[in-house]
């Protein structure tokens, strides 16, 4: 039998390969974004009560009505904005499903989408199995600043979106105020949706803010955002997301969402709401998570890589620029088979695998861990 892929050119994930590579060699695993430690007792309790008290049957398709009630408040409280509840919030299996079913419900065959690269690796296929064509816009080592007069230069009618990530994953960079404004300047008075992925908005650090989307009248207007419950709260494997947007176009992602998902995990929404009672659970992660990149970075610090101290995310970009010329798909394995240390390589999210001999680590691990891999690279 044969067929004709739809996706001809996509094989199996980098974290695939690093994480198995990782495992195969007994390395620290440092490659895949999740925590080493476990999730709260008391969110974990919560899920058990929820599923004591019979929340074991279909959540309502929109979400559990405490959740979309929870984030709504979170939104009031942290850049006075507000979402309905009811009519523009949606509880998703993860944000990768939110960003796959907003692309699948607007991006038709021969539209266009803009995206930044390095990108986080669901954005591109999501396109072009919809049909549509990527236009990428490279941005560069070592700060990932965006060029706005390039964006401009891509800017045409066949533009139906524009994604983009803040904090930025793999880069750790976060955009600024300004970003955002110039971004609704260019997409004011044109039918262009913004699909903006804040999956590490609580993670953002040196006092900095995160600049949300619905922060800005006329980007909100057109804007999704996507989040992630698994990032915030460190259990990834629960696969538990949500998105916001204004009603008109939260009622497109619904009429694809009910058919590709419906409903996700009852009891794991209904604990999740109870414990975003408290605020705290949410506000305190930026210092919680700069801790551990401050320990990272003050262990390597006599090590030959080089680096700008992430600015967000739990992810740090290490420059090894000054150890070795080799391609970093080949160094990042080098360093897992002979040095026990597993890593992501930048080249594969760039544009034409662009090398600019970078390696992404993740930093949400205990200080054991932390402590163990910076001895490996300080011996690089």
């Amino acid at each position: 039998m044969q067929h004709q892929s739809k996706l001809p050119h996509v094989g199996t994930t980098i974290f695939t390969v690093m994480s198995a590579l990782a495992k195969e060699y007994n390395a620290i695993n440092l490659s895949q974004g999740f925590p080493n430690y476990p999730s709260s007792q008391k969110l974990n309790d919560f899920v058990t009560k929820a599923m004591n008290n019979g929340y074991n049957q279909y959540a309502p398709m929109a979400g559990n009505l405490d959740l979309r009630l929870a984030i709504s408040n979170k939104y009031q409280l942290l850049y006075d904005s507000t979402y309905h509840p009811e009519k523009e919030i949606t509880v998703t299996a993860g944000a990768t499903q939110a960003i796959y079913t907003i692309i699948s419900a607007f991006i038709r065959a021969n539209d266009e989408v803009i995206i930044f690269k390095p990108a986080y690796d669901c954005y591109q296929p999501a396109v072009e199995i919809n049909g549509g064509k990527t236009i990428p816009i490279q941005l560069s080592a070592p700060d990932y600043k965006v060029d706005w007069n390039e964006v401009a230069s891509k800017i045409s009618p066949k533009i139906k979106m524009i994604i983009i990530n803040t904090p930025h994953n793999p880069s750790g960079m976060i955009w600024s105020k300004d970003d955002m404004l110039q971004l609704q300047k260019l997409t004011k008075n044109t039918n262009i949706i913004v699909l903006s992925d804040e999956v590490y908005e609580h993670i953002v650090f040196d006092g900095e803010k995160h600049q949300s989307v619905c922060l800005f009248n006329d980007l909100k207007d057109r804007s999704f955002i996507t989040a992630s419950f698994g990032k915030t709260f460190h259990n990834t494997g629960w696969k538990i997301g949500y998105c916001c947007a204004p009603e008109a176009l939260m009622a497109e992602f619904r009429k694809v969402h009910q058919f590709n998902v419906f409903s996700v995990h009852h009891p794991s929404q209904k604990g999740i709401a109870d414990y975003m009672q408290d605020s705290e659970t949410y506000l305190g992660l930026n210092q919680f998570f700069q801790q551990k990149r401050d320990l990272f970075l003050n262990l390597i610090s006599e090590s030959r890589f080089k680096f700008n101290p992430s600015k967000g995310t739990y992810f740090q970009v290490l420059d090894y620029s000054e150890i070795t010329d080799e391609n970093d798909v080949d160094f990042a394995k080098r360093l897992t088979k002979e040095f026990g240390i597993a890593s992501i390589p930048l080249s594969v999210f760039n544009e034409n695998n662009k090398d600019d001999k970078v390696l992404r680590f993740c930093f949400a691990k205990t200080p054991e861990t932390l402590k163990k891999a910076a001895d490996i690279l300080n011996q690089v």
